[in-house]
């Protein structure tokens, strides 16, 4: 054989030799697996009426805040069962906790307006006016304000978490420019929030109540999930058009890796190193920065199908997922209907545990 055909062969190989790589790579990525660092490790077979959107994870007390349209479920987070029910609302969305106050706050989108309920008693104190499709919600303890993201109305909504129930007033909102979904706050007075249907990120000053800026989130968009690194200053931003999570430094908007997830996202979160994006079609991808400035997909972890969102208790990395049995597709519909009394919520655990 000649040099020039060794070298072609030679050449050849080591084109096969990548291409192999970066197919088992991407298979990698993509491919649901329980072998990794988490798994499922339990469910708990909830029942009760009503649908359901985000979970939030009260880690002091181990508990679970469920809406469920019309009224919102308090469950047990070690045993799933059920602590409390607090009634009242028309179309709930997302539960924030206010400890300093020994306050929460569920947002109903129908309603417009936000449910204030004792901690405690679960009791329902008051309700606060908001904007039109309250939805997301944090509270963000560097202003002491409970901040609501008012889709339709392209709103944020800030109410004090010790607001006078009395008059039941939030403070002036804060014009957009866009539809907000779900938010993240720095705790040093920044809010990120996400702006679905104009492919940003608003910057909002909590102390001014100002929008200080806007970035895009390309190679993504329409931007739903939202969960940030505090301590090294990055933003984990889950996208639906495309389909990728956008690390992003918040500092100033660059964006740092895109990487590829599922279908149908719908949260983020982050705790200890890992973002945690969990998609509809039943899979919950886990990033991890696995070299100085670069992120990766580390595993894909099959859930079951429907379970969009997601609270996690930051000091056990413990993810809990809520969802449903779904029956046949109805048209005109976005989503299948869920079986009535199947709702449950998946648990996924660090292995070992």
């Amino acid at each position: 054989m000649s040099m020039t055909k060794i070298t072609y062969a030679l050449f050849s190989l080591s084109l096969a030799v990548v291409a192999a790589s970066v197919a088992r790579a991407q298979s990698a990525a993509s491919t649901p697996n329980n072998t990794g660092p988490y798994h499922v490790s339990q469910t708990f077979h909830v029942g009760g009426e009503g649908g359901w959107d985000y979970l939030t994870v009260d880690p002091e007390h181990k508990l679970l805040y469920v809406p469920r349209s019309s009224h919102t479920m308090v469950l047990d987070a070690a045993t799933g069962k059920t602590v409390a029910d607090i009634p009242g609302q028309k179309r709930n969305h997302g539960v924030a906790i206010a400890p300093s106050a020994s306050r929460g706050f569920i947002t109903d989108g129908q309603d417009g307006s936000v449910t204030v309920f004792d901690l405690k008693t679960y009791a329902v104190l008051g309700k606060v006016k908001a904007a039109d499709d309250a939805d997301g919600v944090i509270y963000d303890a560097a202003s002491g304000k409970v901040l609501v993201a008012c889709g339709d109305a392209g709103v944020v909504v800030p109410i004090s978490a010790d607001v006078d129930l009395k008059t039941g007033k939030a403070d002036a909102a804060v014009d957009l420019g866009g539809k907000p979904e779900f938010l993240a706050a720095d705790g040093q007075g920044k809010a990120f929030i996400n702006l679905e249907d104009k492919d940003q990120i608003a910057v909002v000053d909590t102390k001014t109540m100002k929008v200080v800026n806007k970035w895009p989130v390309s190679p993504g968009g329409s931007p739903v999930g939202m969960a940030m690194d505090t301590a090294h200053r990055r933003l984990f931003i889950g996208c639906r058009k495309p389909q990728k999570l956008i690390v992003m430094n918040a500092d100033d908007g660059k964006v740092l890796a895109d990487l590829p997830i599922g279908a149908g996202v719908d949260a983020t979160a982050f705790a200890n190193g890992d973002a945690f994006v969990s998609c509809g079609d039943g899979t919950l991808a886990v990033a991890r920065e696995t070299a100085p400035g670069k992120f990766e997909i580390v595993q894909t972890v099959q859930t079951l199908r429907g379970a969009r969102t997601m609270g996690i208790d930051p000091s056990t990395r413990t993810i809990y997922l809520p969802t449903a049995e779904f029956g046949p597709p109805v048209e005109g519909q976005r989503r299948p209907p869920a079986k009535p009394g199947t709702f449950m919520v998946v648990v996924v655990s660090p292995t070992g545990k």
